[in-house]
């Protein structure tokens, strides 16, 4: 975004993508990020699930009749609908903290009194092992490319991309419990619905222990059977102590 005088006005994605790579900060080129990256989903989905299970695993179904049933399901949406919520506070927080970061870096650049000491608060953005291949010369474009940046804003604010990922939030944890809870709505036989439910939940488990091991560099498979393996203690520990 430019104004008529050729300066270019702020805008987060710009600085992001600044702050990436010496490309973007040469070009100038606007990167939109995703509201949730793959990691963050299958994270958000991970908590869901556990905090289901918390429920279903200490829920007896050789004893249980309608009343118990019904209390653990209030119980497991209530969990999910309020840690939901929280979670999505949390995000938005999240959020207007990093982007008060910006800031921050962005002036600490156009204040600096030297090149030099941009050039460190420049480097202080980047992970030590990125920031040791810049040269002189790349840091120099990157702060030139900073200081032609104006209208910065007094104090972050949130904008409709912080809310749509709040949203998101909220809906990945509150939504994971229902295909935890569908089986105790269809299937009359409690103990079927159980086993089912916890079959469903595992599952789900190894799928997110699945995404988080292929954007991590992990084996997939293993990290899966890690993620089930953690959903069978909690379940075992839960029937043990009378689940």
């Amino acid at each position: 975004m430019t104004t008529g005088g050729g300066q270019h006005v702020f805008d987060e994605t710009k600085l992001r993508g600044i702050a990436s790579t010496v490309a973007d900060a040469r070009t100038g080129k606007d990167q939109r990020d995703r509201v949730l990256d793959p990691i963050a989903r299958a994270s958000e989905i991970l908590f869901g699930v556990i905090m289901a299970l918390t429920f279903t695993g200490t829920f007896s179904a050789a004893t249980a009749g309608r009343e118990e049933l019904r209390s653990m399901l209030i119980g497991v949406i209530g969990c999910n609908l309020a840690w939901g919520l929280v979670d999505a506070v949390m995000f938005l927080m999240s959020s207007l903290s990093e982007r008060g970061n910006y800031i921050q870096t962005l002036r600490a650049v156009q204040t600096a009194p030297t090149p030099d000491a941009a050039h460190r608060v420049i480097v202080g953005v980047f992970p030590p092992l990125v920031a040791s291949l810049f040269t002189s010369d790349d840091l120099e474009r990157v702060r030139t490319g900073l200081l032609g940046i104006a209208d910065v804003p007094p104090r972050p604010s949130l904008t409709k991309d912080d809310w749509a990922g709040a949203l998101g939030v909220f809906l990945l944890v509150f939504l994971s419990t229902f295909p935890i809870v569908i089986p105790f709505l269809l299937i009359g036989d409690l103990h079927l619905a159980l086993r089912v439910s916890n079959a469903i939940a595992l599952t789900m488990l190894f799928i997110t222990g699945w995404v988080l091991a292929r954007h991590g560099g992990h084996n997939p498979l293993w990290s899966g059977v890690a993620m089930m393996l953690v959903g069978l203690v909690l379940v075992g520990v839960t029937i043990a102590l009378g689940g």
